[in-house]
């Protein structure tokens, strides 16, 4: 068996079928990870949802930001924005079966034998393992819970607060661990957020670092796979963090990473999808 982690889909499929056939994936051998974001921007978002639910047991994926938004649209607590690509899932058939897997997905991933863990954007620097699991645990169970579900829905969205105390109650709490594991990129090494700032890793404000590079970082030196930033085109310095978004929906590629070894495996976008 073979285990591959997936950077963002954004409703492109074809490319990921391409990666697939690359590696000769079966899903009765072998698992996918995949780094959240499933949906949106790209052509193909109920095509992509479908696939990940019907592989089962072979598929491990994280929730990314946007496949939060669709939660929150399909509850109507959210209008779907100019550019999104949801309507599909909104009209299909299957939209009841569809939206109540996705959730039911984690927020963070953990392999203990393998010992990766897989999160959509990343783990603050203050944030150990174990509460990194906790935390995101918290945000599952009001997911998954028909009476928490919509307050949270309707409370996820927001920048502040901007750093995590433990102090924080209720949907407050709830929203800055969301923006943690799914919308960060810049912070302090305190955990404060930055949300302006979306390009590469020189484009930090003043005072703010990507938050992989914190000298300080409580997971600095366990792998851990994450997606999110395009910008960072895949690459990052930082030894046993690996980024897998490479931007597809953007016309890039998309890369799939085989778990163990490390090797990488590459689709260009726009071919895949001609």
């Amino acid at each position: 068996m073979t285990t591959y982690a997936v950077g963002d889909l954004q409703g492109c499929l074809d490319p990921l079928l391409c990666l697939l056939r690359q590696v000769d994936f079966s899903p009765s051998r072998d698992c996918l990870w995949l780094a959240g974001d499933l949906v949106n921007r790209g052509p193909q978002s109920l095509e992509a949802l479908r696939y990940v639910r019907e592989l089962g047991s072979s598929a491990v994926t994280v929730l990314g930001n946007h496949d939060l938004h669709l939660l929150a649209v399909a509850h109507n607590v959210e209008r779907m924005k100019k550019n999104d690509t949801l309507k599909p899932i909104l009209m299909a058939d299957d939209r009841g079966d569809l939206i109540d897997w996705l959730r039911r997905q984690k927020l963070v991933h953990h392999d203990a034998d393998r010992e990766v863990t897989m999160v959509h954007a990343g783990i603050p620097p203050q944030w150990t393992l174990t509460k990194a699991l906790r935390r995101a645990a918290e945000v599952e169970q009001a997911l998954q819970n028909d009476e928490t579900l919509m307050p949270y829905l309707d409370g996820m969205y927001g920048n502040q607060p901007a750093k995590w105390s433990k102090d924080l109650h209720g949907v407050t709490r709830l929203r800055v661990i969301t923006n943690y594991f799914t919308r960060m990129r810049f912070c302090t090494a305190d955990g404060t957020l930055e949300f302006a700032a979306k390009e590469g890793t020189d484009s930090a404000p003043p005072g703010y670092a990507p938050w992989f590079s914190h000298p300080n970082r409580k997971m600095r030196g366990q792998k851990l796979i994450f997606g999110h930033w395009a910008a960072l085109e895949g690459k990052c310095d930082e030894p046993n963090v690996y980024a897998l978004d490479t931007g597809c929906v953007w016309g890039n590629e998309m890369t799939l990473m085989n778990v163990d070894s490390g090797e990488l495996h590459h689709c260009d976008c726009n071919e895949a999808s001609t």
